[in-house]
């Protein structure tokens, strides 16, 4: 029998972890450096918590047979926990939280592909308790920072608005909101010509399909439409964030008013980060607001708003093979500690410590014995081990550098 990981599961050996860990890490340090602190949530969720009150569907969810009343399972994304933890473990935090993660997801797939990935690696932030303008800006702006830090620069932003597209499609009769929504989402004109839709219905559909595009011709054709108030409102609050970022030239922006999220608890901009440098597009990211979500954990039902942003590792991870910035080797040992007796046994481990003592990283293997001077040494060599030493039973090194 041949043993192999669960099916959509797969296994990480040490180089790939150091390729991993040099992608987390770099976020990590733009994560500090505007502020945020990392949070750890529970792999393990109720359902009712990862649903986000039907925001995330069920089959979505990968889940697992308990035996009490509670159904649980994995969690598909981390905003719904981290707002889950929030709510029930900060509720004297004070506002604005900023908080980052850096973990594992897991999502059910269909794809008849065999052996289909449902575990994915993410990093990304939550900045909870702030609203409007700037807390957008910041969001967006960290996405920039992030894949600087990560030496990309051909991607570029797609910014939607929720709110702006669900009220848009809520003067579409009740029975046909879903199917209009979905045609948009998919971008199925074919749909939206067959649908039982009045003449100027079908066309306020046609014009949402083509709400994609440059900043100012997008805002245009939105602003054209019948607009109440409030949604007035929203147009104008999106175009104060484009002359924000367009200000700040990180990024080639795409606005795209059609764009839906599978995931339903965004309220207010929605976003994915896509790479330029492939035939086929890639999308390295999503995020977006959801001012309502926190609300749903809450005993009293009271909004705290939030925005944040999920970046995929390994996503991340496939267009970084192609730089060359990633470690192509897993970091060498600095020192090879040898006992030359089984008498100096003792004094080797203390030697070793001692190395490992010093205020840089120093990584220092104690050879295990069963081996000639020769083969130790060849050894050493094939492991890129640049300097043995040789311990007496007195403790006193002989050093003998490979290099």
């Amino acid at each position: 029998m041949v043993y192999q990981p669960a099916s959509g599961a797969r296994d990480l050996l040490p180089l790939d972890v150091e390729k991993k860990r040099w992608i987390e890490d770099r976020l990590q340090q733009v994560f500090h450096r505007w502020g945020y602190h990392r949070i750890i949530t529970s792999t393990l969720e109720r359902m009712d918590t990862l649903m986000a009150g039907e925001a995330i569907q069920r089959q979505m969810v990968i889940q697992l047979q308990n035996g009490e009343d509670d159904e649980l399972g994995l969690r598909p994304e981390l905003t719904a926990s981290i707002a889950r933890t929030v709510v029930t473990r900060m509720a004297n935090a004070t506002y604005p939280q900023r908080l980052y993660y850096n973990a594992n997801v897991f999502r059910r797939t269909w794809e008849s592909r065999h052996n289909r990935q449902q575990e994915f690696y993410q990093a990304g932030v939550e900045l909870l308790g702030a609203g409007g303008l700037l807390a957008n800006a910041e969001v967006l702006l960290l996405v920039a920072d992030c894949l600087a830090a990560l030496g990309l620069r051909q991607w570029h932003l797609i910014l939607g608005e929720a709110g702006i597209t669900r009220s848009l499609l809520s003067a579409f009769p009740a029975n046909l909101q879903d199917k209009v929504r979905s045609a948009i989402a998919h971008l199925d004109r074919i749909t939206i010509d067959t649908l039982p839709l009045s003449d100027k219905l079908r066309d306020r559909a046609r014009i949402m399909l083509d709400l994609r595009g440059p900043s100012a011709d997008v805002l245009q054709k939105v602003s054209s439409l019948d607009l109440d108030e409030e949604q007035r409102e929203a147009v104008n609050n999106l175009k104060s964030l484009v002359e924000l970022l367009e200000s700040e030239k990180k990024f080639p922006l795409i606005l795209d008013l059609s764009l839906i999220q599978t995931i339903d608890y965004y309220t207010g901009i929605v976003f994915e980060v896509v790479n330029d440098t492939e035939s086929q597009a890639r999308v390295l990211g999503r995020g977006g607001r959801y001012d309502q979500l926190l609300g749903l954990y809450h005993p009293q039902g009271e909004n705290t708003p939030g925005i944040g942003f999920g970046l995929n590792i390994e996503d991340l991870y496939q267009i970084l093979l192609s730089t060359q910035q990633l470690p192509q080797v897993t970091p060498a040992s600095n020192w090879l500690v040898v006992p030359e007796t089984a008498s100096a046994n003792a004094s080797a481990f203390a030697y070793a410590q001692k190395l490992r003592d010093s205020t840089h990283l120093v990584r220092v293997e104690i050879d295990l014995g069963g081996r000639d001077a020769d083969a130790i040494r060849q050894y050493a060599r094939d492991r890129s081990i640049a300097q043995i030493a040789w311990i007496k039973v007195d403790g006193s090194p002989k050093i003998e550098s490979l290099r």
